[in-house]
């Protein structure tokens, strides 16, 4: 029998590395499981306003209907990627980008990929170029036989030649298949944006950031080695379509602005650190998103009394945010006030447009902390409110089984526990979890089946 050659599988690897600028052909079945090899970060404000510019133009790409999940990654770079049906975005292209329609042209691009179908035609793509190399390196292969056996040097070197070109054929092939890919949803992203009546300098605008940013790095890039087009390219072959629409000068409503300011700030005090988000707040000096993160600096890095403060006045500032009152109830979770910390949460949940699963988790977390048996079983109502909302939240479910277990409904902790598992994609220990609990429930209702789903479950490492 024929080994794959080791070279072939390392090229293999490389050539997989390089997606993910773009596409990404396979992860881990859930959100929580990412985090595993993904650091993926989870907020309610965040998700909320990228899912805001994210569902128009995902209307325009015929995706509304998708299920399509927005998952937020700790990454500090300006990056952005699709797999299965999840949009990757990392923090650091939310933190750099100034306006929302440069995350909007981002999200549009990306729509382009998944409603190209680009990722099962690049594992398409893949196989045959595997298959190129692997012809390549047995035709190479067999020369070298040929070679050895007539005492032909030349031959012999001709072998390792026909090999080493078929693996360079291969690669440059999947290389310049993933560059046209690229142009392609740049070409999808600007009808999306056409279509949403918004403009398409945010694609320029981050695209001249690429071009700015491998100027500075004074590296010589070849051009046939690289999965996705040059910048200056990419540049000059969206430039005459963006300013041919007759969205071009359109800008970002002043609300949308300060909502994105407001990201902004927020990802800069809780990842980049107070410097950063300093220099932040310095730019937006005097607005309600500055005031936002003197607050939140307050709260993580100040004074309790001061945090609550500034917080009540955003409040006064903006009665209906959600968000200002998610703060103030984590304030007051810190300052151990977990009944006022309660009606915070409270009024965060009811005043939600979004319907995030985490607030109501968080709430769940202050009426735990109370002690009461009632709000213990308020807490209990809570967290599966949330978790019904957003059933991937493995930590929510580390929550559920505590106030549970505190309530004395021992089955229910240990399901609960196995949800967490499962969701985290410990299978394992999820499996064992699930076994425990199925042993004190009644053959048959809804908990025990459920723990028989955890139980079968056969996980294909893909999606």
């Amino acid at each position: 029998m024929l080994s794959r050659p080791k070279s072939m599988v390392a090229w293999v690897a490389r050539v997989l590395a390089t997606l993910s600028l773009g596409v990404a052909v396979a992860v881990s079945g859930s959100i929580s499981a990412l985090a595993q090899n993904v650091p993926v970060v989870r907020d309610a404000e965040i998700e909320a306003l990228v899912r805001d510019y994210a569902g128009p133009i995902f209307k325009a790409a015929g995706l509304a209907n998708d299920g399509i999940d927005i998952v937020l990654v700790n990454d500090q770079s300006f990056n952005a990627f699709v797999t299965g049906r999840r949009l990757f975005i990392n923090t650091g292209a939310l933190m750099e980008a100034e306006t929302p329609n440069e995350i909007i042209g981002v999200i549009a691009h990306e729509a382009g990929h998944i409603a190209g179908g680009h990722q099962q035609k690049l594992r398409d793509q893949l196989e045959r170029a595997k298959t190129m190399a692997i012809i390549a390196t047995l035709l190479g292969a067999g020369a070298m036989v040929a070679g050895a056996t007539t005492n032909s040097r030349g031959l012999a070197g001709a072998g390792v030649g026909v090999a080493a070109g078929g693996g360079e054929m291969a690669q440059r092939s999947i290389l310049a298949y993933q560059r046209t890919e690229e142009m392609t949803a740049d070409r999808s992203a600007i009808t999306y944006l056409n279509a949403t009546g918004q403009s398409g300098m945010g694609m320029l605008k981050t695209f001249q950031r690429f071009q700015t940013a491998l100027s500075l790095s004074g590296a010589q890039v070849d051009p046939y080695r690289i999965s996705h087009p040059m910048p200056r390219d990419r540049i000059s072959n969206l430039e005459v379509l963006v300013k041919q629409s007759p969205y071009l000068d359109k800008v970002d409503a002043p609300a949308l602005q300060l909502r994105h300011d407001m990201m902004r700030v927020k990802i800069a005090v809780y990842m980049e650190g107070q410097a950063a988000a300093s220099r932040l707040m310095r730019k937006m000096q005097g607005s309600l998103a500055a005031q936002y993160g003197e607050a939140q600096s307050a709260y993580l890095f100040g004074n309790i009394a001061t945090a609550l403060a500034k917080t009540n006045a955003l409040i006064k500032a903006q009665p209906g945010n959600a968000y200002f009152q998610e703060l103030r109830g984590d304030i007051l979770m810190k300052a151990n006030k977990p009944k006022e910390a309660a009606d915070a949460y409270a009024k965060a949940v009811s005043l939600d447009k979004a319907r995030s699963g985490l607030l109501p988790v968080s709430l769940g977390q202050a009426l735990m902390a109370t002690g009461t048996p009632d709000a213990l079983k308020k807490a209990v109502v809570q967290i599966n409110n949330g978790l019904r909302r957003d059933k991937e939240n493995s930590v929510g479910y580390r929550y559920l089984a505590q106030a549970y277990g505190e309530l004395g409904d021992i089955p229910g902790a240990e399901l609960a526990t196995a949800e967490g598992h499962f969701y985290s994609g410990n299978y394992k220990d999820a499996k064992i979890f699930a076994m425990r609990a199925q042993q004190q429930l009644k053959r048959g209702e809804p908990r025990w089946i459920r723990a028989q789903d955890i139980i079968n479950y056969k996980p294909s490492g893909k999606v």
